[in-house]
């Protein structure tokens, strides 16, 4: 995909003609960051309402953006899109507190066998021990995928408090206490992927660095969509793990 579009600071986000055209010049951002959420979303999920929903989003922006804060307008974009879209995944249950329960103890139950078994295992092995189906234990990973972190596991559970936090990630605001969080959770992610096996550390990489998509992923290292994936929810699992261990994410969090 081409660079990203940069709004003039002398253009008028109020002229209707400037606005639609940044709209425009933006929908793919819409399209991409809402089929890269799809792909651990189950098929009965209609992805045009998730694109409409991530339409208004990037409108949102728009609206709000204020052009003086220089070159940041495509990180706020992807902010106000990639919220629009998990708050209707939310107001669907897809990501309640009950599903983000399912996450966390499947979580500690893999944690739980490698550690007996000082070796990975697999779905089989996780679903027997839970005592649910392997097809729950993968609708469970599917739902992992969407976010790594979330706003109630950094400490923030407010309206309020995500507004402050979402602002200080776009506007980097001298808050010294974010600062410090967030510095520490950086920090730790960066540790945590480096002690990563190899192929994990890759598909992390070309994930969210690069910003591929799985079947891109795949391509590159030359395995199939869904191993990427499989490796993806792997390398997930022993990042969030490695942050509550620290204490960096609430490990009682049930929240989505």
């Amino acid at each position: 995909m081409a660079p990203a579009p940069t709004p003039a600071k002398q253009s008028n986000k109020n002229d209707a003609s400037y606005r639609d055209q940044l709209i425009s010049e933006y929908l793919p951002y819409v399209k991409r960051i809402v089929h890269r959420i799809a792909v651990h979303l189950p098929s009965t999920i209609d992805i045009d309402d998730l694109m409409n929903v991530g339409v208004i989003g990037l409108i949102q922006a728009v609206d709000r953006y204020d052009p003086k804060r220089d070159n940041k307008f495509m990180t706020y974009a992807v902010f106000r899109i990639k919220g629009a879209v998990l708050s209707e995944l939310r107001s669907r249950d897809f990501l309640s507190r009950s599903n983000r329960r399912k996450i966390r103890d499947l979580e500690n139950t893999y944690l739980k066998l490698e550690q007996k078994l000082g070796r990975e295992v697999d779905d089989l092995e996780v679903a027997q021990e839970m005592g649910v189906s392997v097809e729950q234990v993968y609708r469970t990973k599917q739902m992992s995928n969407i976010s790594f972190i979330s706003f109630e596991e950094l400490g923030y559970s407010s309206r309020d408090e995500k507004e402050k936090l979402m602002s200080y990630l776009v506007d980097n605001d001298d808050d010294a206490l974010t600062l410090t969080r967030l510095k520490e959770i950086k920090e730790a992610v960066a540790r945590a992927i480096e002690q990563l096996p190899e192929k994990e550390r890759l598909v992390i990489s070309l994930y969210y660095l690069e910003e591929l998509t799985m079947k891109e992923t795949g391509k590159v290292l030359s395995i199939t969509e869904s191993r990427v994936s499989q490796i993806h929810s792997q390398a997930v699992r022993r990042l969030r793990a490695k942050l509550r261990k620290e204490k960096l994410i609430d490990a009682t969090s049930n929240n989505p």
